[in-house]
């Protein structure tokens, strides 16, 4: 089975929504372990007020990260899941 890959250009600026469809804010960047190369979170921008009730990490006045595994799919939004933020 061949794992598709995504490249970096195509998530920067999508829109991140939980599965019940609730938006959270735009991919801004990506952070990584850089030995091994493993994706640790996403860096999201433009929050929505929907986040204030969300046990994630702020980075600046309106970014926060989402944690890499809580990623269920990417497509024309990436799709979280609010049970595996840590």
């Amino acid at each position: 089975m061949q794992i598709e890959k995504n490249p970096y250009s195509l998530l920067i600026h999508k829109m991140v929504v939980t599965k019940e469809g609730k938006r959270i804010g735009f991919v801004k960047d990506i952070t990584f372990e850089t030995k091994s190369g493993e994706l640790i979170s996403l860096v999201i921008k433009d929050i929505t007020p929907y986040t204030k009730n969300l046990n994630l990490e702020k980075v600046g006045l309106n970014e926060l990260l989402i944690p890499y595994n809580a990623i269920i799919a990417i497509g024309d939004f990436v799709v979280v899941s609010e049970e595996d933020f840590i």
